[in-house]
């Protein structure tokens, strides 16, 4: 249990990329077979990317492998990185919580509209429910990547 708690969006990434290639596959094969391609590939293909990048960011947040400018925060002392790195988190967390907040907005937005997909015909939601969840995803190990370095950084006040 505690590998699927660690691991969530690794999961989930591996699920969705599989998916996709097997359908890129057999779209490819049908395509070349029968010259007729399936229409619905591309909207599903589309939907797993959304979802794919944004599990794959929660992945980057939790190794800090997100896009950082750290000229600054490399030439500051100890004390200094904790200000900086309290700050950018609590800006990273509320930024990532309203794009949370305004998917759950677009969820409810096509429940209540009812609008559903130009291919399949199914409910617009169904791509758009695991929006807020990855962006809650991402704000869990951003925290739990600035906690790290927190304590690193007192680790190295403590060491000087």
């Amino acid at each position: 249990m505690a590998f699927l708690l660690r691991d969530a969006e690794k999961i989930i990434c591996a699920v969705i990329f599989f998916g996709m290639t097997v359908l890129g596959f057999v779209n490819v094969v049908v395509r070349y077979v029968t010259n007729y391609s399936l229409a619905a590939s591309e909207e599903l293909l589309t939907n797993g990317f959304l979802l794919l990048t944004i599990f794959g960011a929660a992945i980057a947040a939790r190794t800090g492998d997100h896009l950082a400018v750290t000229i600054v925060y490399d030439l500051v002392p100890a004390f200094m990185r904790k200000v900086i790195l309290a700050f950018a988190a609590m800006l990273a967390v509320l930024l990532l919580t309203l794009s949370a907040w305004f998917c759950w907005e677009l969820i409810e937005n096509q429940l209540s509209s009812g609008i559903r997909s130009y291919a399949l015909d199914v409910p617009a939601w169904y791509y758009s429910a695991g929006l807020p969840f990855g962006f809650a995803l991402i704000v869990v190990r951003y925290i739990q990547y600035a906690l790290e370095n927190w304590r690193e950084l007192d680790r190295e006040q403590q060491d000087a």
